[in-house]
């Protein structure tokens, strides 16, 4: 992994230039434009790689690409296909330290990869369909660059409040962008998402700035593991920021729904005021449920002051946590919990390469 860190843009490249010339019945599972594409497959790879020995971590990660990938048209013959590749390029690489264990060791781990993988998929199309379609009822700009869209699925979507989903928009075919869901199950079965246009973000762009109510979407399977566990009646702490707090506000509604009285303590993060665009939504609940505290936290100078005010309040050592927002607010957010007492088992969010770090 060291040999290869520095130039893993060239084992990207040649990775996928073996992939097509090699197998060019597998380009159409791609999208047209691969900028956005390119360091995604090889990515996921490289992560299971690295953590084979993180079998919890590793198995649920896996298993989510595993029931993900079925959207791609993704078949179990392709495995091997890739596996070759990635040897290849791996091989190439790190030419000057590849030998015949090392390699012997990376067949070992894609099989192992691949299986999860393919094992994970199956068992999902025993219950599930690859897609959902799904029909824009709604379109709600809240900011600039921040609308709150509800979509109705053509077939039940079941999922936890807490998880989410990958969105695919008719614009911009077989590119997908993970979205939480940013309210518990609906008696109507109404989905809505909260999504913040990024510079370059071909899917956001489209959602926030094109997408309008009769326009029609895909929505992959849910995953995540960012959901209460009803078994206990522990405190949540929980630390949104910006349209992290999409699935923070879903947690808030699932407690409310099994009529529990467990504490729930809700920092919600931005940078400016007008960041806080939710914050409305926020206080109604607060008002309605007496277990319920949101505080909101303003920091120009990017989020540094959130790790500040969870230090304020507590003891937060019987909480479970759960983080939502950007990478650093993340990466943050996870170090001040752990300063503060709380076990890392207790520390819930929905990057595998985060929680590895943090780990």
């Amino acid at each position: 992994m060291a040999e290869v860190g520095p130039v893993a843009d060239k084992v990207t490249s040649y990775f996928y230039a073996l992939l097509f010339v090699r197998h060019p019945d597998l380009r159409s599972l791609f999208p047209a434009a691969m900028d956005t594409q390119r360091d995604r497959l090889l990515k996921a790879l490289l992560t299971a790689a690295e953590h084979i020995d993180n079998k919890p971590v590793l198995v649920d990660y896996l298993q989510n690409l595993g029931r993900g990938h079925r959207k791609y048209g993704t078949r179990p013959e392709h495995y091997p296909a890739v596996g070759e590749c990635l040897i290849g390029s791996l091989s190439k690489y790190a030419a000057g330290i590849w030998h015949p264990e090392m390699e012997a060791a990376w067949i070992r781990a894609y099989t192992t990869i691949s299986q999860v993988m393919i094992d994970a998929a199956a068992a999902d199309e025993l219950r599930a369909p690859a897609w959902w379609y799904a029909e824009v009822v709604s379109h709600e700009p809240r900011t600039s660059d921040v609308a709150v869209l509800t979509v109705r699925p053509d077939q039940p979507y079941p999922f936890l409040a807490g998880q989410y989903t990958s969105v695919e928009t008719p614009w911009w075919p077989r590119i997908w962008r993970h979205y939480s869901f940013a309210s518990a199950p609906r008696s109507d079965g109404l989905l809505s998402f909260h999504v913040k246009a990024v510079p370059a973000g071909w899917v956001s762009n489209a959602l926030v700035h094109r997408a309008r109510p009769g326009d029609i979407i895909r929505l992959g399977p849910p995953g995540g593991s960012m959901t209460v566990d009803h078994t206990t009646d522990s405190g949540l702490l929980c630390l949104g920021g910006g349209t992290g707090i999409a699935p923070i506000k879903a947690l808030v509604e699932d407690v409310a729904e099994h009529g529990e009285r467990r504490p729930v303590e809700v920092f919600y993060g931005a940078r400016t005021d007008q960041d806080l665009y939710d914050i409305d939504t926020m206080l109604r609940l607060k008002q309605s449920h007496p277990w319920l505290e949101v505080r909101p936290v303003v920091d120009r100078q990017g989020l540094l002051q959130l790790p500040d005010a969870i230090r304020q309040y507590g003891p937060w050592t019987e909480y479970d946590a759960f983080v939502s927002g950007p990478p650093g607010m993340i990466r943050s957010g996870v170090d001040v919990l752990r300063d503060i007492g709380i076990p890392v088992e207790r520390i819930r969010h929905d990057s595998v390469e985060e929680l590895v770090a943090a780990n």
